[in-house]
């Protein structure tokens, strides 16, 4: 299978990091956080309020989602998802709206692997970013959908609560 958009030097499946991805982040929090700008990019990423597992923290994390099955369908492969667990509901500023959510964390491999692909299909930004490439068919490369399992990737399903 073809892995167009994977950059020279990273492994297949591994997320990646941008340059200043603070500076990104704290743009990122403070429009999601405006209302009106809000509306436009929350069709792609909603804001998570999570708690340090350890610390205690409140970290605000932009990640990018998509709808699937009523549900709000998120994919990481970065550590503060550890602090994310079924039954525990959290904090999402979601479509400008600030709102509690139940979590239901995805355990099972096949299914995260299964989930993953559904997401890199919708958003190809999302693809790019966990370096899984496409086939000449616009079919998310298996292969590297497996190894970001592998190395961790988790998928979470949040169901926001309306009102």
């Amino acid at each position: 299978m073809g892995t167009g958009t994977k950059p020279a030097g990273r492994a297949a499946g591994r997320a990646q990091t941008l340059p200043m991805q603070g500076l990104v982040n704290a743009f990122t929090r403070a429009a999601l956080s405006t209302p009106g700008v809000a509306k436009g990019i929350g069709r792609r990423l909603i804001l998570l309020y999570v708690f340090g597992r350890r610390s205690g923290k409140r970290y605000a994390i932009p990640i990018a989602y998509m709808e699937h099955d009523g549900k709000v369908l998120i994919g990481t492969q970065f550590g503060w998802s550890r602090n994310l667990r079924t039954g525990d509901p959290i904090q999402v500023r979601y479509k400008g709206k600030l709102r509690s959510a139940d979590v239901e964390v995805v355990e099972d491999a096949d299914r995260v692997a299964e989930l993953y692909t559904l997401m890199c299909r919708d958003n190809h930004a999302f693809a790019k970013f966990h370096n899984i490439g496409f086939d000449g068919a616009g079919t998310p490369d298996p292969e590297a959908v497996r190894e970001a399992v592998r190395l961790g990737a988790r998928a979470v399903l949040l169901t926001p609560q309306v009102g």
